[in-house]
């Protein structure tokens, strides 16, 4: 799979469509593209702003804390309805005081636990599939797009019926989009704490795999299967279940 096959945005690494190149269904659909996008946050020029609007998207779902959104708000995209949620994200004080790798890492898989265990992020991660479900074309994102959008994106592709191996490549994709936003990062971390510290933080700039099992884990220990956790964690009926599925698949 190149980067090629994705609609980019030179200034927003981390944007693509949910859909892939058009992921297959393990009954032999594919999931229809030009529905859903993802991205990390909407630092973006101006000529990323305009191919925003010619998409046509009906809202933008910001999954962040008020205190990200204070430091980089989103833009005004025309057409689109700004959304807010705040989804539970990496604790940066707890994380800011990390002294290894493990510890960080260990943190990040509290957080990824966190998408079962947690009732008001599951509330939240029901609203967010709600509206997602209202129509229309709908773009969702984080502050790096890797683990509350990665979530709400490998959802939606399980909703569709693409398989978890293929949820897993798409999941670690990001590793490769946003190399240039994570270098950045990296280099503010080295100018304000060292870069000792970038090494101790990097278990929390990268999706892991490890993370998305820990909360697919979770799912599984706390409802039984991924179905039940949509239905019970989530509060999602069969009607909703169904318009996503409608409007993810192109059969």
């Amino acid at each position: 799979m190149s980067n090629d096959d994705y609609l980019r945005l030179a200034t927003v690494d981390n944007f693509r469509d949910v859909a892939g190149t058009g992921y297959a269904t393990v009954d032999g659909g594919r999931v229809r593209r030009g529905v859903f996008y993802r991205s990390n946050e909407l630092r973006i020029s101006e000529e990323d702003a305009a191919t925003l609007a010619e998409l046509g998207l009906t809202a933008v779902i910001d999954l962040r804390s008020e205190m990200e959104i204070a430091q980089s708000p989103d833009p005004e995209v025309p057409g689109a309805v700004g959304l807010h949620f705040d989804l539970l994200g990496i604790p940066m004080a707890e994380v800011g005081a990390a002294r290894s790798r493990e510890e960080a890492a260990h943190i990040m898989g509290r957080v990824y636990r966190g998408f079962a265990t947690e009732q008001r992020t599951r509330e939240l991660l029901g609203d967010v599939l709600r509206q997602l479900a209202t129509g229309g074309k709908q773009l969702f994102h984080c502050t790096a797009g890797k683990d509350r959008t990665g979530w709400t994106a490998a959802l939606l592709l399980h909703i569709a019926g693409v398989d978890d191996p293929t949820i897993e490549s798409d999941y670690l994709l990001t590793n490769v989009l946003n190399a240039a936003s994570r270098a950045r990062t990296e280099a503010l971390i080295a100018e304000h704490a060292g870069p000792e510290k970038v090494a101790i933080l990097e278990p929390t700039l990268v999706a892991d795999i490890d993370y998305l099992r820990a909360a697919a884990a979770a799912v599984d220990s706390e409802f039984g299967d991924r179905g039940s956790y949509l239905r019970d964690g989530l509060g999602l009926d069969d009607e909703v279940l169904g318009r996503l599925r409608a409007l993810l698949r192109e059969d």
